[in-house]
């Protein structure tokens, strides 16, 4: 039986939804992979590249900024905290 496999949209959606619940706490991708499928741990890349292409998410390794394309090991996630307009 063929597995379902998210959009991007979705995985997208559901990085969001995370975020937002959880802000100013962070999420690990593992957590929106599981959200998403049953046999979540070949979704983690896709999780990590959909991350990389939103602007509102930031993702970090020990507290700081890094791509989470390229960055090895764990990392989380995180809403971008809103710019302050008055700077």
């Amino acid at each position: 039986m063929a597995r379902l496999v998210p959009s991007d949209a979705t995985i997208a959606a559901e990085i969001t939804r995370q975020t937002a619940a959880r802000a100013p706490n962070t999420i690990c991708p593992s957590e929106v992979a599981r959200a998403l499928a049953e046999d979540w741990r070949p979704l983690m890349p896709r999780v990590r590249a959909v991350a990389g292409t939103m602007p509102e998410i930031v993702a970090t390794q020990r507290g700081d900024p890094v791509d989470p394309v390229t960055a090895r090991g764990a990392i989380r996630l995180a809403a971008q905290p809103p710019s302050d307009p008055s700077a």
